[in-house]
């Protein structure tokens, strides 16, 4: 039977690891957060003791035969439905959330080796997530998708919306653009449009200035400049 202190060791060890992954969720504040992290992987690991130990005064009769690794191998199974909580359809060919739901899963086997008592595997297995998170992000953004979208992202009061006013302040600055789009946003009462511009829009315009007048049109709630 594990003693006291290795059960302390393990679950800290989890609720540790699990807030390093959740700290970096929450810095962008997505929906699983820090809470939510520490507590999959302390869970994992409260799993992976009690199918190793748990069915200890059982084995041994007659007639009764355990297989432990079947309830931890339920946690890889069963996180999938908190993973899908985290993933966004907003509309066609647009989805968020997967990689929350991927460092979830993560975060559950992280905790598993934690409750198996395999600290190296989760510690390294933490660092390694940790920096696919940190720090592959900013070199998949410029290296890989940056030509996704170059331009204007501004986000509307539905009811206020009004592409005219929008069209005059690009027309007045002088600013070249391919293409206006507008589709919803997250919140119900909101659209989002983004304007594609040409190269070298803003090659006499200062960018600032243009996205001051956009900013200050009805019903604008946020403007972004994504140039690359």
């Amino acid at each position: 039977m594990i003693s006291t202190v290795e059960l302390i060791i393990r679950l800290a060890a989890a609720t540790l690891l699990g807030s390093i992954i959740g700290l970096e969720r929450q810095r962008h504040e997505w929906a699983a957060g820090l809470r939510t992290h520490m507590l999959v992987c302390l869970g994992s690991a409260l799993v992976m003791v009690v199918s190793t130990y748990g069915f200890n005064d059982v084995l041994g009769h007659t007639g009764i035969a355990l297989d432990p690794s079947r309830v931890a191998a339920q946690v890889i199974s069963g996180i999938g439905f908190l993973g899908a909580g985290t993933i966004l359809f907003l509309r066609q060919e647009v989805v968020r959330g997967l990689t929350t739901a991927a460092g979830l899963w993560t975060v559950a086997a992280i905790g598993l080796a934690c409750g198996g008592g395999l600290y190296l595997a989760a510690g390294i297995t933490t660092a390694i997530a940790f920096v696919i998170l940190a720090l592959i992000k900013p070199l998949e953004t410029r290296f890989i998708n940056k030509e996704k979208f170059s331009g204007l992202q501004l986000v509307l009061e539905r009811k206020e919306v009004n592409l005219g006013q929008i069209e005059k302040v690009m027309r007045d600055n002088d600013i070249k653009y391919k293409e206006i789009s507008m589709t919803p946003a997250f919140e119900e009462d909101l659209d989002e449009i983004k304007i594609s511009l040409e190269k070298m829009a803003f090659k006499k315009q200062d960018p600032l200035a243009i996205v001051e007048a956009l900013r200050k049109l009805k019903g604008v709630r946020e403007v972004k400049l994504l140039i690359h």
